[in-house]
């Protein structure tokens, strides 16, 4: 029903994202993963939106980035009808603690001895994986701290799991799936026995 109001599927899709995270900034291929859409639409609805005046764009690192007009005469309004989860409707002083919030999770797992952040989690991060996590963890432990990140970031969370051991086995033979994400653009939370540092 919402669909047929604001046009089409896309564009409501696009709207319940960007009003959901009024402070962070998407590009186009990050958002195509994180809305299941078409490059082509997405591309095409982010123009329209441009041109009422409901999204900026700006270009950093050779990528163009897209968010929510904040001075949009109807920002309020459109806010209260797509944001749909409790971080949304807090205070932009308080959404910007989120990150900090994140990092105070992951923190406190148990026996971890390398945490590494990327994807979603990273603006300008191209990575599939979001959070790599190496040490002795029990993953029945893990589930619950995943839980609550997706709920923290409203989206579902691509990790891994690896073992010291089998990481830095990986990491010496340049295994693909290390080098990935290293190379991609990421963010080093812990790393107690400095192999990336």
């Amino acid at each position: 029903m919402i669909d047929a109001l604001f046009g089409s599927k896309t564009r409501v899709k696009l709207l319940y994202l960007f009003l959901s995270h009024p402070d962070e900034s998407f590009y186009v291929r990050e958002i195509t993963r994180v809305i299941d859409e078409q490059i082509n639409s997405v591309r095409r609805e982010l123009a329209n939106m441009i041109s009422v005046g409901v999204v900026l764009s700006s270009s950093s690192d050779n990528k163009l980035y897209y968010r929510v007009n904040h001075d949009y005469e109807y920002f309020n309004q459109l806010r209260s009808i797509f944001s749909n989860d409790t971080e949304a409707l807090q205070s932009t002083s308080e959404a910007n603690n989120s990150d900090n919030t994140l990092n105070n999770i992951l923190l406190k797992i148990a026996s971890s001895k390398l945490i590494v952040i990327a994807g979603k989690l990273v603006e300008g991060s191209v990575s599939d994986l979001d959070i790599l996590i190496v040490g002795n963890v029990s993953a029945i432990k893990l589930q619950p701290v995943i839980d609550s990140i997706e709920r923290l970031k409203g989206c579902e969370i691509n990790y891994a799991l690896l073992s010291f051991d089998d990481f830095y086995y990986r990491l010496s033979v340049r295994d693909s799936f290390i080098t990935d994400i290293i190379n991609a653009k990421h963010v080093v939370l812990k790393d107690t026995e400095k192999v990336l540092g």
